[in-house]
């Protein structure tokens, strides 16, 4: 049984009933997200600590706060329920009293796009839609042609000409139709333009990992608040770094803790502070200028080593804006030298490879400790989000290959100097 209540635009304000099944804000020239909301009332009568804590982490373990109707309609590869590591050596070389890292590289397809993507396959499955398509850099589409492979469904996925091969690798293995487009010109992205017209063309179900485009997958990033909050004993963060892209990330997480905080599982919620890539920081600009969130100026020119942030226009921004500003939060920028050393620190200290779209919060928390705007004795969250083996070649163009030697020792010692 469901628990929403209603989907409203919260641009123009119209409501819709779940069963009507909505997927774009009807009314002629918005292109907002249609939000989902939700009976606080009656889920305070089935959701509590004791609950929950019967219950194995996964992202379907909070069923009752997801949009889907029946439970046999959930298309799973298994995500959610990773990591909440304590760091060890990385916190004693930044100086920080309490920093945890959650390590997103660890479901199905090696990003936390798993997690909007089940629930979009699984809400197109209960509305017995058989093809999707997807506008992404890499990470959601991947998510997306997983999850279409296990159900059985087909799928488009459109994806600007940067994209990483290792991604395009993964797309084709699970069988989607993959459309490289030219890349992106004063702030449009053509990626999303032929989604948008191809959707409405040939009756395609779009499901991108951005709320415009579909309501009920933009609900999954939630479920990382949730389980954080459980892995930390009912406890929040004091600040959380989170790198935003299409803005879905930070945004949804953040409703995930206000979820908690409105059914009294939790006191507070934490500061967001929203990280972005200096070559691409459209919200970072709307934050620090006042912008209307509706009203956000695009990038022109995005560009960054952490290519999966390069959103010319964040779609979510509104939320994610929304959720910096109510928490008391900030947004600042890093450059492709702080995120490559941050992607650096990550592997040497903790053992974690990531992208360095996935390491672009630590730059920033890095960012804030060196100018003195971050308390080291808060305690304080950084997300890994995606897998460093997706993008290999941002790692292979900075390191230098280790030589080949014959087994001779004095070899060995000449390779070894080389590598001090």
């Amino acid at each position: 049984m469901s628990f929403v209540t209603h989907l409203q635009c919260p641009k123009c304000g119209v409501k819709y009933e779940l069963a009507a099944n909505p997927i774009f804000c009807e009314t002629d020239g918005c292109e907002a997200r249609i939000d989902v909301h939700y009976d606080y009332t009656r889920l305070k009568e089935v959701i509590s600590k004791k609950v929950l804590k019967k219950r194995p982490l996964s992202v379907w373990s909070y069923f009752e706060l997801l949009p889907i109707n029946d439970r046999s309609n959930i298309i799973t590869l298994g995500e959610g329920g990773t990591p909440l590591l304590r760091s060890q050596r990385l916190a004693e070389h930044l100086g920080l009293r309490e920093l945890y890292i959650k390590d997103e590289t660890r479901n199905p397809t090696w990003s936390f796009k798993d997690r909007p993507i089940t629930v979009g396959v699984s809400k197109a499955k209960e509305h017995r839609a058989t093809t999707l398509a997807s506008a992404s850099s890499g990470n959601a589409a991947a998510a997306l042609a997983a999850y279409c492979a296990r159900a059985g469904f087909s799928c488009y996925c459109f994806v600007p000409d940067s994209a990483p091969m290792g991604k395009i690798a993964q797309l084709l293995l699970y069988g989607a139709k993959v459309v490289r487009l030219r890349g992106l010109h004063k702030g449009d992205d053509p990626t999303v333009k032929l989604l948008r017209e191809a959707c409405k063309s040939y009756g395609w179900t779009p499901c991108p990992s951005f709320g415009p485009f579909n309501p009920y997958q933009a609900e999954g990033p939630k479920t990382l608040a949730y389980e954080i909050i459980e892995q930390l004993n009912w406890n929040v963060p004091d600040v959380a770094y989170v790198q935003v892209g299409a803005g879905g990330l930070l945004g949804g997480q953040w409703r995930g803790f206000t979820d908690f905080n409105t059914l009294g599982l939790v006191e507070k919620c934490p500061r967001m502070l929203a990280v972005q890539a200096a070559g691409c920081a459209p919200l970072v600009q709307a934050f620090h200028t006042d912008q209307d969130p509706f009203k956000i100026i695009p990038c022109d020119s995005p560009h960054s080593v952490a290519e999966g942030l390069c959103d010319p226009l964040p779609w979510d921004g509104d939320l994610a804006l929304g959720a910096v500003r109510e928490s008391k939060g900030s947004a600042i920028a890093v450059d492709d030298d702080a995120i490559l050393h941050a992607q650096k620190l990550l592997a040497k200290y903790e053992g974690i490879f990531a992208e360095p779209t996935g390491v672009t919060g630590l730059a920033g928390l890095i960012d804030q400790l060196e100018s003195g705007a971050q308390d080291p004795s808060e305690v304080i969250l950084i997300e890994a989000t995606g897998g460093g083996l997706k993008d290999q070649d941002v790692v292979i163009q900075r390191v230098t290959m280790p030589p080949v030697i014959d087994p001779d020792l004095q070899q060995l010692q000449n390779a070894l100097k080389l590598q001090n």
